[in-house]
C-alpha cells in the first residue's frame, strides 16, 4: 500500500514538472515571438519615416534647380512602390518580407541617385533646406540599419530557443517555427561605383 501512494506521489510529480516545464517554455517562447514582432515594427517605423521624407526632399530639389525630370520620377515610382508594400508583425514571412525588402532596397537606391546628382548642382547643395533633408535622410538610413539589426538580433535569439533541445518539441508541438531575418544582397560586398 505505501509503495503504491509512493509511485502515486513521484509520479504527480513527474506530470506537475513537465505541465511547469511546457508553461514556461511556451511563455519565454511567445515572449520572444512578440519581441521579434515589436523589432519588426521598428523597422516599419523607419520605412514610414524615409517614405514621409521623400516628398519633401523632391519638392525642394524641384524648387532649387531646373532639375533633370527622370531622376525625380524614378524616386517618385519607387516611392509608390514602397508604399504599396507593407507588412504587419502578424504576417511576417519569408515572401512578404523580401517583397517589402525588395521595395525598400529600390527606394533607397533612387534616393542615394538623387542625393549623387545633386552633386552637379552647387546652389542646391547650399541651400539650408536641402542639407536638412539630407541630414534627415541619412539619420533615418542609419535608423534603418539599427531597426534591422534589432530585428535580426531578435529573430536569432527567438531562433536559437526554437531550435535548441527540449525546447525544441515544446515549439515543434505548439507550432513555433523558425523565422528568416534581414540578409545581405547578392554583389553586397562589391564596392559600388559611382559614375557621372
Amino acid at each position: 500500500m505505501n509503495s503504491k501512494r509512493s509511485s502515486g506521489y513521484i509520479i504527480g510529480g513527474i506530470v506537475i514538472l513537465l505541465g511547469v516545464f511546457l508553461i514556461v517554455t511556451y511563455n519565454g517562447l511567445v515572449k520572444k515571438e512578440e519581441q521579434v514582432k515589436l523589432q519588426w515594427n521598428e523597422v516599419q517605423n523607419a520605412y514610414q519615416r524615409r517614405i514621409d521624407l521623400i516628398p519633401n526632399l523632391v519638392n525642394v530639389v524641384k524648387g532649387q534647380a531646373n532639375f533633370e525630370q527622370a531622376t525625380l520620377q524614378q524616386l517618385t515610382e519607387a516611392r509608390a512602390k514602397a508604399t504599396a508594400v507593407t507588412v504587419s508583425s502578424s504576417e511576417v514571412n519569408a515572401d512578404k518580407f523580401k517583397e517589402q525588402m525588395s521595395a525598400q532596397d529600390g527606394l533607397a537606391a533612387a534616393t542615394n541617385r538623387l542625393l549623387i546628382t545633386v552633386e552637379k548642382y552647387p546652389e542646391l547643395q547650399g541651400a539650408a533646406a536641402f542639407k536638412g533633408l539630407q541630414t534627415q535622410l541619412e539619420g533615418t538610413e542609419r535608423r534603418i540599419k539599427v531597426a534591422r539589426k534589432d530585428f535580426n538580433d531578435a529573430i536569432q535569439d527567438y531562433n536559437s530557443s526554437v531550435r535548441s533541445f527540449p525546447t525544441k518539441l515544446v515549439a515543434g508541438v505548439l507550432g513555433f517555427k523558425a523565422r528568416e531575418g534581414f540578409q545581405s544582397d547578392a554583389g553586397a560586398e562589391r564596392a559600388v561605383e559611382i559614375k557621372f
